[in-house]
């Protein structure tokens, strides 16, 4: 059972960490992701942007946290 978790557990860590950095940067000329000269289309935001990077691996640690101790906690068989 806890070979089946683990398994599950590193297969959708595989699947999911590539895609949270898939996107390029908005401005970066060499990946093709805006233009050489000016700033973001339509403005940038009043006090730029807003940094929500640390605040997702926050969340996303806890849920698997508390993901792994549900499961731990299930009665065994």
């Amino acid at each position: 059972m806890k070979k089946i978790i683990r398994l599950i557990l590193v297969t959708g860590f595989l699947f999911t960490a590539p895609m949270l950095f898939s996107q390029p940067k908005p401005n970066d000329v060499t990946v093709g992701g805006g233009s050489a000269g000016g700033g973001p289309i339509g403005g940038s935001a009043p006090g730029g942007g807003a940094p929500i990077d640390g605040g997702v691996g926050i969340l996303l640690a806890l849920g698997a946290i508390y993901g792994a101790k549900k499961i731990n906690s299930l009665p065994k068989e």
